[in-house]
């Protein structure tokens, strides 16, 4: 049930579901699964029958390079569905490993089809989930492409901390966030010293501090300053303060 409810609590934060929904909701059989730090959940290439919410811990969305090297395009924490496009795609073209320690639970395509085919709106708040997940590459690529390295890495960290906050990770302005500095680096395009030069820029700023996967957020104002950060893209109903 504690699946369930994340669930729940996760497709409330952009959509409105009716009492039927939630019901619907809590019949999914999902079944809890634990992974180790870097170990995949789906793999590029792979051919899904189901699908996974995160239930504890982080998980990340990255592309396999010939040399062997990683391109992270995403980070998903409690209440996310990583792999939600695998209801409408054949072949997955990405990735999805653990960042430390994590669980997820799943549930076979096939229960969730018939569920939102008897609950519609629960289907559209699966489809918005991707929707979002969408628009989150769409900034990425803008964040990656287009800003400097300081507003660059300003911003993933204003997204990360405005999502934790918002499902309540946060605490005295502290987030877990267990992301190594070369991890970043392959988020953000950077190399390691051009990453670790890059912190010691915005630890000067006195908005942020990222040391021994703690985020630490101490002027929200400026970050988001130095981040062009506008939440907008994200769609919460209720946007955290």
């Amino acid at each position: 049930m504690e699946a369930n409810r994340t669930v729940i609590t996760k497709l409330k934060e952009h959509s409105r579901l009716a009492s039927d929904d939630l019901a619907e909701i809590r019949t999914l059989g999902l079944a809890p699964r634990e992974l180790s730090d870097h170990e995949d959940l789906i793999r590029q290439g792979d051919e899904p029958d189901k699908s996974a919410v995160v239930l504890s811990g982080w998980v990340a969305r990255y592309h396999l390079l010939p040399s062997g090297a990683r391109q992270y395009l995403s980070f998903h924490m409690p209440g996310d569905w990583p792999d939600a496009q695998a209801l409408f795609l054949d072949r997955m073209d990405h990735s999805v490993c653990a960042i430390g320690p994590a669980t997820v639970a799943s549930v076979s395509h096939k229960e969730l089809i018939r569920a939102m085919s008897r609950r519609p709106a629960l289907g559209f708040a699966i489809w918005r989930e991707t929707l979002i997940d969408a628009a989150i590459f769409r900034e990425a690529i803008t964040n990656n492409s287009a800003r400097g390295k300081p507003a660059r890495m300003a911003h993933l960290f204003c997204e990360l901390f405005y999502r934790a906050r918002s499902l309540g990770l946060v605490r005295d302005d502290q987030l877990q966030l267990p992301v190594s500095l070369i991890q970043l680096g392959e988020a953000l395009g950077m190399a390691i010293a051009t990453i670790n030069r890059t912190l010691v820029e915005l630890r000067a700023s006195r908005a942020v501090d990222f040391r021994s996967g703690t985020l630490m957020v101490h002027n929200w104002p400026r970050l988001r300053a130095i981040g062009e950060f506008d939440p907008c893209y994200l769609h919460l109903k209720k946007q955290p303060r």
